[in-house]
């Protein structure tokens, strides 16, 4: 039966011309399930670094790579949020239904965001002087505005991102084009979308703008018609786009870190690149790596990959409950090191003030990581055995 493009903008770059095309809308895709496990277990890390009051970066080498692995968080996340959202939309075949779908995902993501989430980081519930716009606050508006372009081609809707990723040092411009008054007061609002030197409104504390981020949610999103071709296809497409932006890493990064100069070893200036915002070289150093994995994670097998496809299945559980997990965990271990909790330290989470003679050691905070996970793994189990049992309602949402 024909299909028109109006109700079935999903096949608009995967027509039936190419033979390595995959006719039947696609189930679930378990290398982007092992994928985005990796990614929540590595975040995990980077969460209990910021309560043990380690600092991001430094001054170890150790810790320097602790803060450096869990950068390919916030990219692939988002990135294969962007590719879920095309393949949900495959399922459907309807792109008024993918709209609505994101649109009410997107606002749920805001309202868990300062609610929920926010609980979690802080165990307070005090808004006068302290409100996080993190990453699922971001990853919320950019859905409801990848809303807005599903009914283009996929091939479309993935360069657009492309360019706002490359070009997202022009988003700057707009509150300064503006007269007088009107700047400063769009100027204040507009640091939610990208950093222009202006105050944010208070009490919000801004760590996730949207620009370039909703840029790569709309690059996965196109991304999305490459994970229904063929395998092999398939493969050869990762590979190449994820060698290639590796390679342009490498080539930029070196030259720019080269020119630097300074006391710290050229690798670590190399891969010490700029994610609030997130630079082209930092989306370079961390999606092309995961792209060209793609292939390799497809004929993963065995106790390891099943976890990590069981943790990548329910990956808005996951997050939901390790930031509260991680925060209970802290708490027990300054009662068992120090004979208090110290709540105080994390009213501000992931902002904390932990003293320095407080802070854990590399090996604690890794003993503190393998609990959680574990903990984690079990119940990312037993709900995805729950949500396949019930498929569809509101559990479709988390």
């Amino acid at each position: 039966m024909a299909v028109t493009t109006r109700t079935q903008p999903f096949d608009a770059d995967v027509t039936p011309r190419s033979a390595e095309v995959t006719p039947a809308a696609p189930g679930r895709i378990t290398s982007l399930d092992i994928i985005r496990g990796v990614i929540m277990v590595l975040m995990a890390i980077d969460h209990v670094r910021v309560y043990s009051g380690l600092p991001a970066g430094g001054p170890t080498a150790g810790i320097f790579f602790t803060r450096w692995i869990t950068h390919f968080c916030a990219p692939g996340f988002v990135f294969l949020a962007g590719t879920a959202a095309f393949l949900h939309g495959r399922k459907l075949g309807d792109a008024s239904a993918l709209a609505r779908f994101l649109v009410t995902r997107g606002l749920l993501l805001v309202v868990l965001e300062l609610t929920v989430i926010r609980i979690g980081w802080t165990f307070g519930i005090d808004y006068s002087t302290f409100v996080l716009a993190g990453v699922i606050w971001m990853l919320g508006w950019c859905m409801v505005i990848l809303a807005a372009f599903v009914r283009a081609a996929p091939r479309t809707v993935g360069w657009l991102g492309v360019a706002v990723i490359l070009l997202q040092s022009l988003f700057a411009l707009p509150p300064r084009l503006l007269p007088g008054g009107a700047e400063r007061a769009v100027g204040r609002v507009w640091e939610f979308v990208h950093p222009a030197g202006f105050d944010v409104v208070a009490p919000f504390s801004v760590l996730y703008v949207l620009v370039p981020w909703i840029g790569v949610m709309m690059a996965g999103y196109g991304f999305g018609a490459i994970m229904v071709r063929e395998p092999a296809a398939r493969a050869r497409l990762c590979w190449r786009i994820g060698l290639a932006a590796s390679a342009v890493f490498l080539l930029v990064g070196g030259i720019v870190a080269a020119m630097q100069g300074g006391e710290r070893p050229f690798l670590f200036r190399l891969l010490d690149q700029q994610k609030y915002p997130a630079s082209q070289l930092f989306l370079l150093m961390t999606l092309g790596p995961m792209i060209a994995l793609i292939p390799a994670a497809e004929r993963a097998r065995g106790w390891l990959a099943s976890v990590m496809a069981t943790i990548g299945r329910v990956p808005l559980f996951y997050y939901l409950l390790h930031i509260p997990l991680i925060h209970a965990s802290a708490l027990l271990v300054n009662v068992l090191r120090t004979g208090s909790a110290h709540g105080e330290w994390y009213r501000t989470a992931p902002y904390t003030s932990v003293p320095e003679e407080q802070r854990w050691t590399l090996a604690l905070l890794y003993l503190v990581f393998a609990v959680d996970v574990a903990v984690l793994y079990a119940a990312c189990r037993w709900y995805a055995k729950v949500k396949a049992r019930r498929p569809g309602g509101w559990l479709r949402y988390i």
